[in-house]
């Protein structure tokens, strides 16, 4: 038999796939660069884009070379898709003014990656026909190389109208992503939720860096780094039965002196550390870690130093 036509998984290629669609990219940043990049890793074809500041610029040559770059209505008009990409306090206005010009159409999909956002904002793009999906995915981006890497098993926020629920966790699967379904109106806790875990976390080394420094410590990062990732790996796995510590102790002194440091030498790390303090001991406390009688020194330490603060 001759199997010089056969077509054998080996000689197919991504853009064979049945349900390729053509994907428009409004917001060529760090995230949008990177999704749009795997959308086309697995088959789809990204037919226009828009970009506006010298790095979206560079980022659209460099990730998605050949690509037309056209104003934003023209890139939602030559799409399937519309990936929309841009800050969360700019979703709104934007998508406002495309359907405003008559941009969205019946039938087509359209795409934010905004955490923040649920599908109310997509509320003018759905009146016009087209299907609303919020998809986010949960990592940050740096703008570096690295990013691409980074997407692989990274879970992301499913929200959209149950008929597209298959569709929505369809695309994050292509992207080497994990769906998890949030509803819309649990999308501002969750987005919450991410913003504690990332942002804060960051403000979090960043004082503590400082005082290391500070304290004359050099390369403060390096002395960190073993000691916050046992930390962060504790946490997940072990929940409350991972804090440690004075707080977790009730060492009213050990705090105390804290405290004292940090009024004489850093005095605008004494509101956080007490506030972090505080939360600590309350779930210390809720978790059996710590005895309520024993942490009466300690709440007298953290509610004074309040007071004076």
């Amino acid at each position: 038999m001759d199997h010089a036509h056969d077509s054998s998984p080996e000689r197919s290629s991504p853009t064979d796939r049945p349900g390729r669609l053509s994907i428009g990219l409004v917001g060529t940043g760090r995230a949008g660069s990177v999704l749009a990049s795997a959308l086309a890793r697995a088959g789809h074809r990204i037919v226009a884009l828009s970009a506006v500041s010298s790095a979206s610029l560079d980022r659209a040559t460099r990730r998605l070379p050949g690509t037309p770059i056209v104003p934003p209505d023209a890139v939602v008009a030559a799409a399937d898709l519309a990936l929309l990409a841009v800050p969360d306090d700019a979703l709104e206005p934007l998508i406002t003014g495309l359907a405003e010009v008559g941009a969205f159409r019946p039938g087509q999909l359209v795409v934010h990656i905004s955490g923040a956002h649920g599908l109310g904002v997509l509320e003018p793009a759905t009146r016009a026909g087209a299907l609303p999906l919020a998809l986010h995915p949960i990592m940050t981006f740096s703008g570096r190389d690295e990013d691409d890497s980074r997407l692989a098993g990274v879970h992301w926020g499913v929200t959209t109208v149950p008929e597209l629920r298959p569709v929505g966790e369809a695309l994050v699967l292509e992207m080497g992503g994990e769906p998890i379904w949030v509803e819309d109106t649990q999308r501002p806790l969750y987005h919450a939720a991410l913003v504690v875990a990332a942002n804060h976390l960051v403000t979090l080394i960043n004082d503590a860096v400082d005082l290391l420094r500070a304290a004359g410590v050099e390369q403060p990062g390096l002395a960190l780094a073993p000691l916050a990732g046992a930390a962060l790996d504790n946490a997940l796995r072990s929940g409350d039965a991972a804090l440690t510590g004075p707080v977790s102790r009730g060492d009213a002194g050990t705090v105390a002196g804290h405290l004292a440091a940090l009024r004489g030498r850093q005095p605008s790390a004494v509101a956080g550390y007490l506030a972090m303090a505080r939360r600590t001991a309350d779930r210390a406390i809720a978790a059996g870690r710590l005895d309520p009688a024993a942490a009466e020194g300690l709440l007298d330490v953290l509610g004074s130093r309040t007071s004076a603060t």
